[in-house]
Protein backbone atom coordinates (compact mmCIF):
# COMPACT_ATOMS: atom_id res chain seq x y z
CA UNK A 1 0.00 0.00 0.00
CA UNK A 2 1.06 3.60 -0.50
CA UNK A 3 1.27 5.99 2.46
CA UNK A 4 -1.99 7.63 1.30
CA UNK A 5 -3.72 4.26 1.10
CA UNK A 6 -2.60 3.40 4.64
CA UNK A 7 -3.96 6.67 6.05
CA UNK A 8 -7.22 6.24 4.15
CA UNK A 9 -7.60 2.66 5.40
CA UNK A 10 -7.19 3.77 9.01
CA UNK A 11 -9.75 6.57 8.64
CA UNK A 12 -12.20 4.13 7.03
CA UNK A 13 -11.66 1.50 9.71
CA UNK A 14 -10.15 -0.89 7.19
CA UNK A 15 -7.01 -2.95 7.76
CA UNK A 16 -3.82 -1.57 6.13
CA UNK A 17 -0.78 -3.72 5.38
CA UNK A 18 0.85 -2.11 8.43
CA UNK A 19 0.28 0.72 10.86
CA UNK A 20 0.89 4.09 9.14
CA UNK A 21 3.75 6.19 10.55
CA UNK A 22 4.06 9.98 10.63
CA UNK A 23 6.84 12.43 11.60
CA UNK A 24 6.92 15.74 13.51
CA UNK A 25 10.21 17.45 14.39
CA UNK A 26 12.04 20.75 14.74
CA UNK A 27 14.02 22.02 11.77
CA UNK A 28 17.26 21.38 13.66
CA UNK A 29 16.34 17.73 14.11
CA UNK A 30 15.38 17.46 10.44
CA UNK A 31 18.97 18.40 9.56
CA UNK A 32 20.41 16.10 12.22
CA UNK A 33 18.38 13.14 10.98
CA UNK A 34 19.21 13.70 7.32
CA UNK A 35 22.93 13.99 8.06
CA UNK A 36 22.96 10.84 10.20
CA UNK A 37 21.23 8.85 7.47
CA UNK A 38 23.43 10.22 4.70
CA UNK A 39 20.50 11.97 3.01
CA UNK A 40 20.39 15.35 1.31
CA UNK A 41 16.89 16.32 2.42
CA UNK A 42 14.27 15.69 5.08
CA UNK A 43 12.03 13.97 2.53
CA UNK A 44 14.80 11.63 1.43
CA UNK A 45 15.44 10.66 5.08
CA UNK A 46 11.76 9.97 5.72
CA UNK A 47 11.46 7.87 2.57
CA UNK A 48 14.47 5.85 3.71
CA UNK A 49 12.72 5.18 7.05
CA UNK A 50 9.46 4.28 5.22
CA UNK A 51 7.55 7.06 6.98
CA UNK A 52 4.06 7.80 5.66
CA UNK A 53 4.62 11.55 5.94
CA UNK A 54 2.12 14.28 5.07
CA UNK A 55 2.50 16.84 2.26
CA UNK A 56 1.11 20.30 3.17
CA UNK A 57 -0.51 22.69 0.69
CA UNK A 58 0.23 26.38 1.18
CA UNK A 59 -0.88 29.40 -0.83
CA UNK A 60 1.80 31.93 -1.73
CA UNK A 61 1.71 35.27 0.09
CA UNK A 62 1.35 38.24 -2.32
CA UNK A 63 0.06 40.86 0.10
CA UNK A 64 1.59 44.05 1.51
CA UNK A 65 5.30 43.92 2.25
CA UNK A 66 5.93 42.82 5.82
CA UNK A 67 8.57 44.26 8.15
CA UNK A 68 11.43 41.95 9.10
CA UNK A 69 10.39 39.15 11.52
CA UNK A 70 6.75 40.28 11.44
CA UNK A 71 3.78 38.16 10.34
CA UNK A 72 0.63 39.17 8.45
CA UNK A 73 -1.10 40.05 11.73
CA UNK A 74 1.62 42.53 12.72
CA UNK A 75 3.06 40.26 15.43
CA UNK A 76 6.82 40.53 15.80
CA UNK A 77 9.12 37.57 16.45
CA UNK A 78 12.58 36.89 17.83
CA UNK A 79 14.73 33.80 18.34
CA UNK A 80 14.64 32.38 21.86
CA UNK A 81 17.37 29.92 22.85
CA UNK A 82 16.24 27.39 25.43
CA UNK A 83 19.49 25.45 25.38
CA UNK A 84 18.29 22.73 23.02
CA UNK A 85 17.47 24.80 19.95
CA UNK A 86 16.15 28.16 18.77
CA UNK A 87 12.43 28.90 18.82
CA UNK A 88 10.64 31.65 16.93
CA UNK A 89 8.68 33.35 19.73
CA UNK A 90 6.17 36.19 19.48
CA UNK A 91 7.55 39.23 21.32
CA UNK A 92 5.30 42.10 20.17
CA UNK A 93 1.51 42.08 20.31
CA UNK A 94 -0.26 44.62 18.08
CA UNK A 95 -3.63 44.46 19.87
CA UNK A 96 -2.23 44.50 23.41
CA UNK A 97 -3.19 48.11 24.16
CA UNK A 98 -6.80 48.10 22.97
CA UNK A 99 -9.72 48.10 25.38
CA UNK A 100 -12.72 47.92 23.04
CA UNK A 101 -13.88 46.46 19.75
CA UNK A 102 -14.51 49.97 18.44
CA UNK A 103 -10.91 50.99 19.07
CA UNK A 104 -9.60 47.91 17.24
CA UNK A 105 -11.87 48.55 14.26
CA UNK A 106 -10.66 52.14 13.99
CA UNK A 107 -6.94 51.36 14.09
CA UNK A 108 -6.24 47.77 13.06
CA UNK A 109 -6.17 46.23 9.58
CA UNK A 110 -7.08 42.55 9.44
CA UNK A 111 -5.43 40.36 6.79
CA UNK A 112 -7.45 39.72 3.65
CA UNK A 113 -7.57 36.27 2.00
CA UNK A 114 -6.90 38.04 -1.31
CA UNK A 115 -3.36 38.66 -0.04
CA UNK A 116 -2.59 35.03 -0.93
CA UNK A 117 -2.24 33.39 -4.34
CA UNK A 118 -3.95 30.00 -4.46
CA UNK A 119 -3.03 29.36 -8.10
CA UNK A 120 0.02 27.27 -7.18
CA UNK A 121 -1.92 24.71 -5.13
CA UNK A 122 -2.38 22.24 -8.00
CA UNK A 123 1.34 22.36 -8.81
CA UNK A 124 2.21 21.50 -5.20
CA UNK A 125 0.38 18.19 -5.59
CA UNK A 126 2.61 17.02 -8.43
CA UNK A 127 4.94 14.23 -7.33
CA UNK A 128 3.06 13.59 -4.09
CA UNK A 129 0.25 11.44 -5.43
CA UNK A 130 1.21 8.57 -3.10
CA UNK A 131 1.12 10.66 0.10
CA UNK A 132 -1.61 12.07 2.37
CA UNK A 133 -2.30 15.76 1.78
CA UNK A 134 -2.95 18.41 4.41
CA UNK A 135 -4.91 21.43 3.22
CA UNK A 136 -6.06 24.38 5.29
CA UNK A 137 -7.38 24.41 8.82
CA UNK A 138 -7.42 26.69 11.83
CA UNK A 139 -5.80 27.47 15.17
CA UNK A 140 -7.15 30.95 15.91
CA UNK A 141 -6.71 31.22 19.67
CA UNK A 142 -2.96 30.76 19.18
CA UNK A 143 -3.05 33.81 16.91
CA UNK A 144 -5.28 35.68 19.37
CA UNK A 145 -2.71 35.09 22.13
CA UNK A 146 -0.02 36.54 19.87
CA UNK A 147 -2.18 39.55 19.06
CA UNK A 148 -3.04 40.36 22.67
CA UNK A 149 -0.20 38.72 24.61
CA UNK A 150 -0.80 35.39 26.30
CA UNK A 151 -1.68 36.71 29.76
CA UNK A 152 -4.06 39.36 28.44
CA UNK A 153 -5.68 36.87 26.06
CA UNK A 154 -6.59 34.59 28.95
CA UNK A 155 -7.82 37.53 31.04
CA UNK A 156 -9.99 38.60 28.09
CA UNK A 157 -12.01 35.37 28.32
CA UNK A 158 -13.40 36.69 31.62
CA UNK A 159 -13.07 40.46 31.47
CA UNK A 160 -13.35 41.31 27.75
CA UNK A 161 -15.55 38.65 26.14
CA UNK A 162 -16.76 41.08 23.47
CA UNK A 163 -13.18 41.53 22.21
CA UNK A 164 -12.65 37.76 22.15
CA UNK A 165 -15.86 37.13 20.21
CA UNK A 166 -15.03 39.86 17.72
CA UNK A 167 -11.40 38.90 17.11
CA UNK A 168 -12.02 35.15 17.07
CA UNK A 169 -14.81 35.74 14.57
CA UNK A 170 -12.44 37.60 12.27
CA UNK A 171 -9.75 34.93 12.65
CA UNK A 172 -12.13 32.04 12.00
CA UNK A 173 -13.55 33.86 8.97
CA UNK A 174 -10.05 34.29 7.51
CA UNK A 175 -9.09 30.67 8.09
CA UNK A 176 -12.41 29.40 6.76
CA UNK A 177 -11.99 31.30 3.51
CA UNK A 178 -8.34 30.27 3.21
CA UNK A 179 -9.32 26.62 3.65
CA UNK A 180 -12.26 26.90 1.26
CA UNK A 181 -10.00 28.25 -1.48
CA UNK A 182 -7.39 25.52 -0.95
CA UNK A 183 -10.05 22.81 -1.10
CA UNK A 184 -11.48 24.40 -4.24
CA UNK A 185 -8.08 24.29 -5.96
CA UNK A 186 -7.45 20.65 -4.99
CA UNK A 187 -10.85 18.97 -5.38
CA UNK A 188 -10.87 15.47 -3.93
CA UNK A 189 -7.14 15.53 -3.18
CA UNK A 190 -7.01 16.87 0.39
CA UNK A 191 -6.85 14.05 2.94
CA UNK A 192 -7.43 16.20 6.00
CA UNK A 193 -7.76 19.74 7.31
CA UNK A 194 -5.83 20.65 10.47
CA UNK A 195 -8.37 21.90 13.02
CA UNK A 196 -6.25 22.63 16.08
CA UNK A 197 -6.16 24.42 19.41
CA UNK A 198 -3.88 23.86 22.39
CA UNK A 199 -6.44 23.42 25.15
CA UNK A 200 -4.62 20.96 27.39
CA UNK A 201 -1.76 21.65 29.77
CA UNK A 202 0.46 19.16 31.58
CA UNK A 203 -2.15 18.29 34.20
CA UNK A 204 -5.52 19.61 32.93
CA UNK A 205 -7.18 22.05 30.56
CA UNK A 206 -5.65 25.53 30.34
CA UNK A 207 -9.05 27.07 29.53
CA UNK A 208 -12.32 26.28 31.27
CA UNK A 209 -14.82 24.02 29.55
CA UNK A 210 -17.34 26.88 29.65
CA UNK A 211 -15.03 29.25 27.82
CA UNK A 212 -14.00 26.61 25.27
CA UNK A 213 -17.65 26.02 24.48
CA UNK A 214 -18.39 29.72 24.20
CA UNK A 215 -15.41 31.03 22.25
CA UNK A 216 -13.91 28.09 20.33
CA UNK A 217 -16.32 25.28 19.56
CA UNK A 218 -18.74 27.14 17.25
CA UNK A 219 -15.91 28.23 14.94
CA UNK A 220 -14.27 24.81 15.07
CA UNK A 221 -17.60 23.25 14.04
CA UNK A 222 -17.63 25.45 10.94
CA UNK A 223 -14.12 24.30 10.02
CA UNK A 224 -14.91 20.62 10.61
CA UNK A 225 -18.09 20.85 8.52
CA UNK A 226 -16.15 22.54 5.71
CA UNK A 227 -13.61 19.71 5.66
CA UNK A 228 -16.31 17.04 5.64
CA UNK A 229 -18.23 18.76 2.85
CA UNK A 230 -15.09 18.52 0.70
CA UNK A 231 -14.61 14.83 1.48
CA UNK A 232 -11.67 15.52 3.81
CA UNK A 233 -11.18 14.45 7.43
CA UNK A 234 -10.75 16.73 10.45
CA UNK A 235 -7.34 16.25 12.11
CA UNK A 236 -7.50 17.72 15.62
CA UNK A 237 -4.26 18.66 17.38
CA UNK A 238 -4.59 19.25 21.12
CA UNK A 239 -1.61 19.00 23.45
CA UNK A 240 -1.51 17.72 27.00
CA UNK A 241 -4.44 16.73 29.17
CA UNK A 242 -7.52 17.49 27.08
CA UNK A 243 -9.66 14.56 28.22
CA UNK A 244 -12.45 16.69 29.75
CA UNK A 245 -13.27 18.39 26.45
CA UNK A 246 -12.93 15.31 24.22
CA UNK A 247 -16.64 14.39 24.24
CA UNK A 248 -17.47 17.89 22.98
CA UNK A 249 -14.83 17.71 20.25
CA UNK A 250 -15.98 14.29 19.12
CA UNK A 251 -19.53 15.62 19.10
CA UNK A 252 -18.36 18.36 16.70
CA UNK A 253 -17.09 15.68 14.33
CA UNK A 254 -13.31 15.47 14.73
CA UNK A 255 -11.98 12.34 13.02
CA UNK A 256 -8.52 12.16 14.60
CA UNK A 257 -6.87 13.18 17.87
CA UNK A 258 -3.19 14.12 18.03
CA UNK A 259 -0.72 13.89 19.80
CA UNK A 260 -1.78 11.59 22.71
CA UNK A 261 0.57 12.73 25.48
CA UNK A 262 -0.32 9.68 27.55
CA UNK A 263 1.85 10.60 30.56
CA UNK A 264 -0.54 13.50 31.27
CA UNK A 265 -3.42 12.81 33.71
CA UNK A 266 -6.57 11.67 31.94
CA UNK A 267 -4.75 10.70 28.76
CA UNK A 268 -4.03 7.08 29.70
CA UNK A 269 -4.04 4.98 26.54
CA UNK A 270 -6.28 2.13 27.67
CA UNK A 271 -9.00 4.52 28.85
CA UNK A 272 -8.86 6.64 25.69
CA UNK A 273 -9.14 3.57 23.50
CA UNK A 274 -11.96 2.14 25.60
CA UNK A 275 -14.03 5.31 25.71
CA UNK A 276 -13.37 6.88 22.31
CA UNK A 277 -11.62 4.34 20.09
CA UNK A 278 -14.73 3.48 18.12
CA UNK A 279 -15.23 7.11 17.07
CA UNK A 280 -11.80 8.65 16.42
CA UNK A 281 -8.36 7.74 15.10
CA UNK A 282 -5.41 8.20 17.45
CA UNK A 283 -2.23 9.81 16.06
CA UNK A 284 1.07 10.06 17.95
CA UNK A 285 1.59 8.40 21.30
CA UNK A 286 5.38 7.95 21.31
CA UNK A 287 6.39 10.00 24.34
CA UNK A 288 8.55 13.02 23.58
CA UNK A 289 9.12 14.16 27.16
CA UNK A 290 11.05 11.13 28.34
CA UNK A 291 11.12 8.09 26.04
CA UNK A 292 12.47 9.56 22.80
CA UNK A 293 14.96 12.09 24.25
CA UNK A 294 16.16 10.17 27.32
CA UNK A 295 15.14 6.52 26.93
CA UNK A 296 17.05 3.64 25.39
CA UNK A 297 16.43 1.97 22.06
CA UNK A 298 14.80 -0.85 24.04
CA UNK A 299 12.50 1.66 25.77
CA UNK A 300 11.43 3.00 22.39
CA UNK A 301 10.75 -0.48 20.99
CA UNK A 302 8.70 -1.36 24.07
CA UNK A 303 6.60 1.80 23.86
CA UNK A 304 5.91 1.42 20.15
CA UNK A 305 4.76 -2.16 20.76
CA UNK A 306 2.48 -0.98 23.59
CA UNK A 307 0.97 1.80 21.49
CA UNK A 308 0.21 -0.55 18.61
CA UNK A 309 -1.25 -3.14 20.98
CA UNK A 310 -3.42 -0.62 22.86
CA UNK A 311 -4.17 2.36 20.61
CA UNK A 312 -4.09 0.20 17.49
CA UNK A 313 -6.26 -2.60 18.83
CA UNK A 314 -8.91 -3.22 16.18
CA UNK A 315 -7.46 -0.42 14.01
CA UNK A 316 -7.58 3.35 14.26
CA UNK A 317 -3.95 4.26 15.02
CA UNK A 318 -1.17 6.20 13.25
CA UNK A 319 2.25 5.90 14.88
CA UNK A 320 4.08 9.19 15.48
CA UNK A 321 5.94 11.13 18.18
CA UNK A 322 3.64 12.92 20.61
CA UNK A 323 4.98 16.30 19.46
CA UNK A 324 7.91 17.79 17.54
CA UNK A 325 11.09 15.77 18.06
CA UNK A 326 13.60 18.02 19.80
CA UNK A 327 17.23 18.56 18.82
CA UNK A 328 18.69 16.73 21.83
CA UNK A 329 16.89 13.50 20.87
CA UNK A 330 19.28 10.72 19.80
CA UNK A 331 18.84 9.81 16.14
CA UNK A 332 19.08 6.13 17.03
CA UNK A 333 15.91 6.43 19.13
CA UNK A 334 13.98 7.93 16.25
CA UNK A 335 15.26 5.29 13.85
CA UNK A 336 14.26 2.68 16.44
CA UNK A 337 10.73 4.13 16.58
CA UNK A 338 10.21 3.59 12.87
CA UNK A 339 11.96 0.23 12.76
CA UNK A 340 9.68 -0.92 15.57
CA UNK A 341 6.69 0.45 13.70
CA UNK A 342 7.58 -1.75 10.74
CA UNK A 343 8.27 -4.77 12.96
CA UNK A 344 5.19 -4.61 15.21
CA UNK A 345 2.82 -2.73 12.93
CA UNK A 346 2.17 -5.56 10.52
Amino acid sequence: MTPLERWQAVFRREKPDRVPMDYWATLEFDDKLAAALGCATRREALEKLQVDFVVPLKPVYRGPELPHRTDVFGCGYADMDYGTGLYDECVSHPLAGFDSVEAIERAYRWPDPDWWDYGTIADQLVGSEAYPIRGGGSEPFLTYKNLRGQEQALIDLVENPEIVHYAMGRLFDLEYENTRRILEKAPGRVTFCYVAEDLGGQTDLMISVRHIREFLLPGMKRMIDLAHQAGAFAFHHDDGSCRRILPDLIGLGIDLLNPIQWRCPGMEREALKRDFGDRIVFHGGVDNQWTLPFGTVEDVHREVAENIAVLGRGGGYILAPCHNIQTLTPVENVVAMYEAGIEYGR
